[in-house]
């Protein structure tokens, strides 16, 4: 049964909320390609409506409370943070939006089972993004790759053909006119009640701000909310050296967008510096550009000099939402996206020290008893983890932004792939920089041994995130050209030994092969790559079924707020 988008809400109430167990959950599995196809023109709801998943799927994220120490922020530092998280609730019900179609409200009020519904608000809808999208509760079809950024009935042929204003925009929804042409309608004029909402409550915030660079960022970014444009606040984002709270807001990553990887995602982070880590973390950033001219391929593919003003920093995060908010949750971030900003400025990294040591305790040290070596186990430290994540981040600004032939960015000529092969990327690469600074001794902590292993155990908690995550993607891609490469191995007894001399060379290997793609802006190259390596493979399906049996979850989920943080 077809649903018109007003019967959408009337019998979104009336599905039933007695659920019924049914077969496990699938493997994650590639997403189907939308060339040439049409997406369902609506989705359908049905009345009788089960759990597809088995009840144990529910509970696989473990759950944190996300707090940190105000007490040396001033009353109004503290007060601040209250203003900007009610901004980012405000950016959760326009993710809300972008990721599902219908009422958000009548939704989850259709869902009786407690455990369910909160299940579903934690992937913003009916599909698990930690399972490859696919639905776990019936009477829903596939989530369509555009999101809800284009219309439902768009084929890709048919975007291709059209000509209409900022097609390729990161600030604009695509809508469809009754004789069926095409044509974009700027986030500002679309969700313009909520952005001004968002704005003045900005604009409230920087009257609070006590560091001028601050309040200039704020006043900048309210700008921003209602005109589309987020240069100068990207820029002004950038200058903020001191001040002890953060903001990050906005439409930012294209993940969401599976179908051109162009239109972004409403979120927010509100954050506490820990001015004690990032004194230590400071000088790593002013190595990017001694560090880019090493890399393993020829002069043309880092002929492109990061910016050296980036800076890098470690954070308490308080509080999340929108797309940064939906399954598997950001330990670390690196901004802004505008080659623009990069080119002149650099980037700036931002470390979730607090939920990253969560990630660490909860999941990484319980997959690394069950799935390394026990030899290898004693070679799993926070310090690696932490750096590993870092240097992710910091690898983000090597490489190259443009296609050597000046034709597009790298991020248009590789499409919906752009993000999977930008964090296969950063991944690889961070780990080029962390042998690199070993080797001079810029990195006193740990052994290369450390960080390898480490490294090992972290895929195998990344690759659970899916398919339909980029992440999930670049660590599948990692994992199976390591396994081609005899960087590690698996035991008799079936876990897994890294050979430190082979690993080196596997990642020199891939380090190559992903920048000369990305040089090449050579789509049909990355595609090539994502449908050969980009695929859990038998074994590691098996390996990834024991830590399901073991109950080991796969993510976090955060109880946050102002009550959790003490705040009025």
């Amino acid at each position: 049964m077809k649903l018109s988008r007003k019967h959408y809400s009337t019998l979104a109430v009336a599905v039933a909320t007695s659920l019924f167990m049914s077969a496990c959950s699938k493997a994650p599995e590639e997403a189907v390609s939308q060339a040439n196809t049409t997406e369902k023109a609506s989705q359908t709801v049905l009345p009788d409506s089960t759990l597809l998943v088995n009840e144990s799927r529910l509970s696989i994220y473990h759950p944190v409370e996300l707090t940190s120490d105000l007490s040396h922020l001033s009353d109004n530092q503290q007060k601040m943070i209250g203003l900007l998280i009610d901004a980012s609730k405000i950016m959760d019900d326009l993710f809300w939006k972008q990721a599902f179609f219908g009422d958000k409200n009548a939704f989850l009020n259709s869902i009786e089972n407690d455990d369910v519904k909160h299940f579903a608000s934690i992937n913003y809808g009916p599909w698990d993004r930690l399972n490859g999208d696919n639905a776990f509760l019936s009477g829903y079809e596939e989530k369509a790759l555009g999101a809800e950024f284009y219309p439902h009935n768009m084929t890709k042929a048919g975007f291709a053909t059209a000509t209409f204003d900022d097609k390729q925009g990161l600030y604009s929804l695509v809508k469809q006119d009754e004789a069926g042409n095409l044509y974009s309608v700027p986030y500002s004029e679309a969700y313009k009640s909520e952005l001004t909402a968002a704005s003045n409550i900005l604009k409230e915030a920087a009257e609070l701000a006590e560091d001028p660079s601050f309040k200039a960022y704020l006043t900048l970014r309210a700008q921003a909310l209602l005109t589309d444009d987020y240069l100068a606040s990207d820029m002004a984002w950038m200058d903020m050296k001191t001040n002890p709270v953060e903001l990050v807001i906005g439409p930012i990553e294209s993940y969401e967008d599976q179908l051109f990887g162009y239109r972004a995602a409403f979120e927010a982070y509100v954050l506490v510096k820990d001015l004690a880590w990032s004194e230590k973390l400071a000088k790593y950033a002013a190595f990017l550009p001694e560090l880019q001219k090493g890399l393993p391929v020829p002069a043309q593919y880092k002929a492109e000099v990061p910016g050296s003003d980036a800076d890098l920093n470690a954070y308490d995060v308080v509080y999340y939402a929108g797309h940064s908010n939906a399954g598997s949750k950001t330990i670390a971030i690196n901004l802004p996206n505008d080659e623009r900003v990069q080119l002149e400025k650099g980037t700036r990294r931002l470390q979730l020290k607090n939920a990253m040591r969560a990630k660490f305790d909860n999941i990484l040290i319980p997959i690394a008893d069950m799935l390394i070596a026990p030899e290898q186990r004693d070679h799993i430290t926070f310090d690696a983890f932490f750096a590993n994540t870092m240097f992710h981040e910091v690898a983000h600004g090597l490489g190259i932004k443009n296609t050597l032939d000046g034709s597009d960015t790298v991020r248009g000529s590789l499409k919906e792939h752009a993000s999977a092969l930008e964090e296969g990327k950063a991944d690889i690469l961070g780990l080029y920089m962390i042998q690199s600074l070993l080797e001079k001794g810029e990195i006193s902590e740990g052994t290369l041994e450390d960080y390898y292993v480490t490294f090992m155990a972290g895929i195998f908690r990344s690759v659970r995130f899916g398919a339909s995550s980029a992440h999930g993607k670049a660590n599948m891609i990692r994992f199976n050209f390591f396994a081609q490469e005899g960087a590690f191995e698996q035991t008799e007894e079936g876990v897994y030994r890294v050979n430190v001399e082979k690993m080196g060379a596997a990642v020199a290997a891939l380090s190559e092969l992903i920048l000369t793609l990305q040089g090449d802006g050579d789509y049909d190259g990355v595609a090539e790559l994502v449908a050969n390596m980009g695929v859990i493979k038998p074994q590691l399906a098996a390996d990834l079924a024991r830590l399901e049996a073991a109950n080991i979850p796969v993510d976090i989920h955060f109880e946050q707020g102002k009550k959790v943080l003490g705040l009025n």
